[in-house]
C-alpha cells in the first residue's frame, strides 16, 4: 500500500475484510469486480489454483459501446457477456465478490447483467 490516501487505505481494508469470508472453488469461481472511474472490469477466479478462468471488462475487444447510455449500461452488458463466457466454459454458479465497492449503481448493475445472463449467486 504505497498510497496514503484515506479513501485507498479504507478500501483496501474492505477488500482484505471480504477476502477474509469469500473464496472461489473450480466448482464455484469468484466474480472480482473493480471499477476505475472510466471502465469496469470482471473476473472469474479460482482460488484454491490461483488462476483466472473468464474475464470481461470495457477495455476487451470483444465489447462493443453500441447504443450504451452511461457507465451502468455498459456494466450489464459486461456481465451479460462475462455470463456467456463462463456458461460456454461450464460455469453456472458463482460467489460474488463486490472488491471494497458499495453494492448499487455500476456494480449491481453488472451482477444483475451476470443473473440475466444465467449465472447463479
Amino acid at each position: 500500500m504505497a498510497r496514503t490516501n484515506p479513501k485507498t487505505i479504507a478500501r483496501a481494508k474492505r477488500v482484505k475484510r471480504i477476502r477474509k469470508k469469500i473464496s472461489g472453488t473450480s466448482e464455484r469461481p469468484r466474480l472480482r469486480v473493480f471499477k476505475s472511474n472510466k471502465h469496469i472490469y470482471a473476473q472469474l477466479i479460482d482460488d484454491a489454483a490461483g488462476h483466472t478462468l473468464v474475464s470481461m471488462s470495457t477495455v476487451d475487444k470483444d465489447y462493443e459501446p453500441g447504443d450504451d447510455k452511461g457507465k451502468t449500461a455498459a456494466a450489464k452488458k459486461v456481465g451479460l457477456i462475462l455470463a456467456f463466457r463462463a456458461k460456454a466454459t461450464g460455469i453456472s454458479k458463482i460467489t460474488f465478490d463486490r472488491g471494497g465497492s458499495v453494492y448499487h449503481g455500476r456494480v449491481k448493475s453488472l451482477s444483475e447483467g451476470a443473473r440475466e445472463g444465467g449465472l447463479d449467486f
